[in-house]
């Protein structure tokens, strides 16, 4: 029999070596300093190397490892060469975090998206994420000790939302696809897929449409937790995926969305007035409220 593990130990990543792409900016940069302070040394990926070099030092004065890497994740042969580079600095890679993306078509409803947007969007998202679990998982398959590869998705990919963002949405519901085949596909050789699917967070990509007037709060009040999320609420699923912790789970989209996706919004607070006065002894009034 095999012996029993703690918690911590099935939570531990010190030593491996993971691949974060997006790590320039916004998720990407939480993803890749977390699994750097649990341990594993990290390669940035990200177009802007000057960012990416930022970041690196930051983990790097904090006692992590990374290693910057500038590649745009949707040219085939720059993912390539950011593979060789990695793998020739870390020898193998454990975990890789599928988290570059783009919303090019963000804020336009679908009658009005142009085809060049809608393209760009799907080449980040969809080949972005392919390639590189591709590429990865060659190797991870090659030397037969396996890997976890993590896919981040988003809500949009797993229910509509009106005019809002149609090529995003489609090529995250895309990947949530992709994940289970490749996790069917590769299970038997040790390679985990899964995803993790968040709700709404505030990042460089998000910002400029949570700022609009009203727009935060009508999220809010459409998510049963009444919020948006903070980045490090995220942390602890991106741990579990990537580590042993997760070890008898692939094809599964981990979702972290306050509960937004769960079902109907709340109803109007003139709603819930109405019903506490109009159903008897106070049975349609809330408590703690």
């Amino acid at each position: 029999m095999t012996p029993q593990r703690t918690l911590q130990q099935m939570c531990d990543v010190s030593g491996r070596c993971a691949v974060v792409t997006g790590a320039s900016s916004g998720l990407g940069v939480t993803f890749a300093k977390a699994l750097a302070g649990a341990g594993a040394r990290v390669a940035l990926v990200a177009r802007r190397a000057d960012r990416l070099d930022a970041v690196a030092q930051e983990i790097g004065q904090a006692g992590g490892e990374a290693l910057a890497v500038p590649a745009d994740v949707s040219d085939s042969a720059q993912v390539q060469a950011m593979a060789s580079a990695v793998l020739e600095s870390f020898g193998r890679v454990d975990i890789v975090v599928n988290n570059a993306g783009a919303a090019a078509d963000g804020g336009i409803v679908p009658e009005k998206v142009p085809p060049d947007l809608y393209e760009k969007t799907l080449r980040v998202n969809v080949l972005g994420s392919w390639y590189c679990a591709q590429l990865f998982g060659q190797r991870m398959l090659a030397d037969g000790r396996g890997g976890t590869i993590i896919n981040v998705s988003s809500i949009l990919g797993s229910i509509g939302w009106p005019d809002f963002a149609p090529a995003y949405q489609a090529s995250k519901a895309a990947i949530e696809n992709m994940t289970r085949n490749l996790a069917c596909s590769w299970g038997n050789r040790r390679v985990r897929v899964n995803t993790l699917s968040p709700g709404w967070f505030r990042t460089e990509m998000t910002d400029p449409f949570l700022g609009l007037q009203g727009v935060t709060e009508h999220l809010s009040n459409l998510t049963p937790l009444g919020r948006i999320g903070e980045h490090d609420e995220l942390v602890g699923a991106l741990l579990f995926l990537a580590s042993d912790a997760s070890s008898f789970m692939t094809g599964h989209t981990l979702v972290v969305d306050g509960g937004l996706s769960a079902g109907a919004a709340r109803w109007p607070e003139a709603a819930y007035a109405a019903l506490s006065h109009a159903i008897p002894a106070g049975l349609g009034q809330r408590i703690g409220i």
